[in-house]
């Protein structure tokens, strides 16, 4: 897997300042992407052990709130198995840190069911992630007054919740 960049004092992608991990590699190739140099999954640098250390000791001051993982695409089979470690290791180490996930997949078609991203990764990552912003951006929807997303087809999902009671709950963030 490679990525494209780290923010390690990033304030747009979720509440307070948070970590976040850009990675390469997407398919859906929505219009108006303003990432779209993280399409190609060979762009940026390769993640590996060295990035990952990077990434857990920048989390450690008390200010950052959270993580952030957004791309290119994480949920990307390619993507799944390195983010899934990733992922784990930092809700171990950082229980009461914030995980949020953007990907263009919707949580109930393409996440909770067999689909072509749905790997044996996907329900691990999904168990580490507190809130998932899904849906591509459509750019005939985009609202630069949403808070945390980029169209208005977008939701802001409390995954924790929504595992726990069977059914999707959008988060207040949402407002």
């Amino acid at each position: 897997m490679n990525y494209a960049s780290i923010k390690k004092t990033d304030i747009a992608n979720g509440p307070g300042v948070r970590v976040s991990l850009f990675v390469s590699g997407c398919t859906h190739h929505c219009k108006g992407c303003f990432n779209s140099e993280t399409w190609d999954f060979n762009y940026g640098k390769a993640f590996n052990e060295v990035v990952c250390k990077e990434i857990i000791t920048a989390l450690s001051p008390d200010y950052i709130s959270g993580f952030s993982l957004l791309g290119g695409e994480p949920f990307e089979p390619e993507n799944q198995k390195e983010l899934s470690l990733l992922l784990k290791r930092i809700k171990s180490i950082y229980p009461n840190k914030s995980i949020w996930c953007y990907t263009g997949y919707k949580f109930e078609n393409d996440l909770l069911k067999t689909s072509k991203i749905k790997s044996e990764y996907s329900d691990d990552m999904l168990k580490s992630i507190d809130i998932l912003v899904d849906g591509e951006f459509i750019e005939s929807q985009k609202n630069l007054m949403l808070q945390f997303r980029g169209s208005e087809n977008q939701r802001i999902i409390d995954v924790q919740e929504s595992l726990k009671s069977g059914k999707t709950v959008i988060s207040s963030l949402n407002d």
